[in-house]
């Protein structure tokens, strides 16, 4: 896979798992797995000797999310074939685990602005008052 990786440029896949003792062969593919994001990290869990555990947890829909330098939180919250209603249950679930990740310190308003978009299409503006009142509840 590593090969094919690296002569082909192959990427059809959402996430790639390795081992301890095979991030030699994997570190070479950096230039090719970084930019898009599919590199393995141990602190992703990505890295790990529990492989079966780990596939689990990414075919289960395990997402990561982190703020970008400007406080922006991008984040997958489904696919086309997924219905309004898991939608927005997925939605519900990433902005509980925004606000809980809240560090003690931030004060003031913690969430200023949310907004929802396909890949391409334009932003949605979501009500934010909404989104802190179902949060503390």
């Amino acid at each position: 896979m590593v090969e094919r990786i690296q002569k082909e440029n192959w990427t059809d896949f959402d996430a790639l798992i390795s081992t301890p003792d095979m991030m030699k062969s994997v570190g070479k593919l950096g230039k090719v797995l970084g930019p898009k994001g599919l590199m393995p990290n141990p602190k992703t869990g990505t890295v790990t000797i529990d492989v079966a555990t780990a596939i689990k947890e990414i075919k289960a829909g395990k997402v990561e999310f982190r703020t970008d330098k400007t406080a922006l939180v991008h984040c997958p919250v489904g696919k086309l074939s997924f219905s309004a209603d898991k939608l927005v249950e997925n939605a519900t679930t990433i902005i509980s685990s925004v606000v809980k990740a809240k560090p003690s310190v931030a004060k003031g308003k913690y969430i200023k602005g949310a907004y929802i978009s396909s890949s391409m299409g334009p932003g949605i503006a979501l009500d934010t008052a909404q989104i802190e009142l179902a949060n503390k509840a």
